[in-house]
């Protein structure tokens, strides 16, 4: 891991950017009482970046509240990272569907598949040199949180690496190769759902929380649509890692 910037905010954050390999991505930490201090990982929603705003604030959020360590990383083909020809495709098609007033969930489905398998093992290689950092180790507690995309990559992340303790999720397009990764899901779950987006099918999202196999997990509604979150919801979300972190015998700086 190579950091390659570095900023302190006025209010007490520490902004790393950092590469691994052809991992682009950045930490968030406290300027003090970061030793040991549980990790989040953040991941950004389809055609985003790890410096998305409504990251940024969720992440800043966890940093000066709560004391965690923050970190993202773009997925393949975002942010500072170029597309390859398929992922080019998959973003014209989703852009004309939409034009047209066609459907875009399939083209999404495959899309964010097809991300998501070749993120999950760039999110541990990434945990891998995090956890190799003297100010995190590899004691500390580790949740994640993503929305679309990032929900995807999760929910697979999550049923092969057991150092993920807790999952925060929000609005996701839903197969049924999705529901099939939820039924391997046991980690405890907060699941939010948007009752009014014209796109994803609130019938779906209740089929998939059904499918977690979790025998901790809470569904939050909220009127609106995916992008509409309200801003309680954000603490909600820290305070739910910040329950399961107490019971994994650390509690937050």
């Amino acid at each position: 891991m190579h950091f390659t910037s570095e900023t302190t905010s006025s209010n007490g954050v520490i902004e790393r950017t950092f590469t691994l390999g052809e991992i682009t991505g950045v930490l968030w930490s406290p300027t003090s009482g970061t030793v040991g201090a549980p990790l989040l990982l953040s991941g950004h929603s389809g055609g985003m970046h790890k410096k998305a705003p409504g990251l940024v604030a969720g992440a800043l959020h966890c940093v000066t509240t709560y004391g965690y360590t923050v970190a993202a990383i773009d997925a393949p083909g975002h942010g500072d990272r170029p597309r390859n020809p398929q992922d080019q495709r998959w973003g014209d098609a989703i852009h004309q569907a939409r034009a047209a007033g066609e459907p875009i969930a399939p083209i999404v489905i495959d899309y964010n598949a097809s991300l998501a398998e070749r993120a999950v093992p760039e999110w541990q290689e990434t945990l891998d040199a995090l956890q190799a950092l003297p100010e995190i180790g590899t004691e500390v507690p580790i949740g994640y949180g993503g929305m679309t995309l990032g929900v995807v990559t999760g929910l697979m992340l999550a049923t092969v690496e057991p150092r993920i303790a807790a999952l925060s999720i929000g609005a996701v397009f839903v197969d049924d190769a999705l529901i099939e990764t939820a039924r391997k899901v046991t980690v405890p779950v907060e699941y939010r759902i948007p009752w009014d987006d014209e796109y994803i099918d609130r019938r779906a999202g209740l089929a998939l929380f059904d499918a977690f196999a979790s025998r901790e997990k809470t569904l939050h509604a909220h009127p609106g649509g995916y992008n509409q979150v309200p801003e309680y919801e954000r603490d909600s979300s820290a305070r739910f890692f910040a329950r399961h972190f107490r019971r994994a015998g650390a509690a937050p700086a």
